[in-house]
């Protein structure tokens, strides 16, 4: 593993794209700190300091900015913009026939795609950059009962000064896209999964710090060997795979002969990834943001269903909560893999090749079996993700630690996945170069 890891440093080209993946990372985490224009900088950080948990309704978007959002600062909205625009455009192949064939032309239609994109994140960060500061002026970043400087946070109301502070905002998210660009072209790894990943473990030193204060050493240990056991099983069910065989018949083209080969389709058991999280805490948000808005004056009692959100929809340990948390992640996850794995166009291209399942004719039966394989494997991915998704809100309920509890839901599932798939292109890079990787 040593020997390993040095001949990583001893590789020009490998130890110059390491080099350049940590030097983006830096500026990202430097850009984090830095506050917009006319931010109170001193007292965003006493709202800080005398609140240890962000209201629910941010949480999400302030884990993918890595503490940024709350501290008002150039890269407030991280990468949240690009994650949602990217989800809504693989969408929009359902509904849009040109988004669709966009997709099967190859290179260039994947370009066209990766346009569309970048726009529409600009559209989200004005959009985002927008209700973010709106919410900072009406006093609502931080939970009610924070201290008296949380209503003051903007030093400036006047409209331009707004106007640049929305500029300011929706040009990091800007950086931050071609930052995450820039490590795909010349790094190594996915620029944009590394960003996230920076993001949520920069999280991890303050949460498990905040643990070991407020709730004991007993409770630290007891954190960090459960979160050991979590990411063991993360891994294990991240790898594995449903492998379909496939045997290619023997064709003549010329003189040459293709074909007549064995191989596989793996089907992974969480085919979805992180995605039907994401959907389900950003539905589960809108009942608690409609809440928000509908406050009554002070003096005057809430509505019933105002109180009744507020009582079950936005506490997490409630277990109403928990239950249309899980199904909306089972439900979600039956969904985006409907969305992004077609069995009947795996089936024609198979039958184009000539391709065949042993036992099954190709055609029409190949995409029913694929799809019965599909929905059985899918069921326990499903369950699989609901369940490290309640985790954190299970912690709530044992040992008080749901907000710094790091070892579970969306940050556990975005870290073993980024880290698996870097080690990865990292070991094929030193197998191109030593014959030897990085796991042996």
């Amino acid at each position: 593993m040593f020997s390993a890891v040095a001949r990583i440093f001893r590789t020009p080209d490998l130890r110059r794209k390491i080099g350049f993946t940590l030097g983006i990372v830096a500026l990202f985490r430097l850009g984090s700190f830095i506050p917009a224009p006319f931010v109170q900088f001193e007292n965003v950080q006493a709202c800080l300091a005398g609140n240890s948990t962000a209201g629910s309704l941010y949480d999400l978007v302030n884990l993918f900015s890595g503490g940024a959002l709350l501290q008002l600062s150039i890269f407030a909205l991280g990468i949240m913009p690009y994650i949602t625009a990217s989800i809504i455009v693989q969408l929009l192949r359902v509904v849009i026939p040109h988004f669709d064939t966009l997709y099967k032309e190859g290179q260039s239609g994947q370009a066209k795609l990766t346009q569309y994109t970048r726009y529409l994140t600009i559209a989200l960060g004005v959009l985002q950059s927008t209700t973010l500061i709106t919410v900072a002026r009406s006093g609502a970043l931080f939970p009610t009962g924070s201290v008296a400087e949380c209503s003051d946070l903007i030093a400036n109301d006047a409209w331009y000064a707004i106007l640049l502070m929305v500029i300011t905002m929706t040009a990091g998210t800007g950086v931050i896209m071609w930052m995450g660009e820039l490590v795909t072209e010349r790094g190594i790894g996915n620029g944009m999964s590394l960003l996230i990943f920076t993001s949520i473990a920069a999280t991890f030193p303050t949460s498990l710090g905040v643990i070991a204060t407020t709730k004991g050493i007993e409770i630290f240990i007891l954190v960090l060997a459960i979160g050991v056991l979590i990411m063991v099983a993360v891994i294990f069910v991240e790898q594995s795979q449903r492998r379909i065989p496939v045997q290619y018949a023997k064709r003549m083209v010329g003189r040459r002969t293709y074909g007549g080969n064995n191989t596989y389709i793996p089907i992974k058991v969480n085919m979805a990834g992180v995605v039907p999280v994401i959907f389900a805490s950003s539905l589960l948000y809108l009942p608690a943001l409609i809440a928000q808005f509908n406050q009554p004056a002070s003096g005057e009692a809430p509505a019933a269903w105002v109180s009744w959100i507020s009582d079950t929809l936005t506490a997490g340990d409630h277990p109403l909560y928990m239950l249309t948390y899980f199904l909306l992640i089972v439900g979600f996850t039956y969904f985006y893999v409907a969305i992004t794995f077609n069995p009947d166009e795996v089936a024609d291209n198979m039958k184009k090749y000539g391709g065949f399942i042993p036992g099954i004719r190709a055609g029409r039966p190949t995409a029913e079996y694929l799809d019965y394989v599909l929905t059985r494997v899918t069921l326990p991915g499903s369950v699989y993700l609901g369940l490290v998704a309640l985790i954190p809100l299970i912690a709530l309920v044992l040992v008080g630690a749901n907000q710094n509890f790091p070892f579970g839901g969306t940050s556990i599932l975005i870290m073993v996945g980024v880290g698996l798939e870097t080690v990865k292109q990292i070991d094929s890079q030193l197998q191109q170069r030593h014959y030897e990787g990085l796991l042996k």
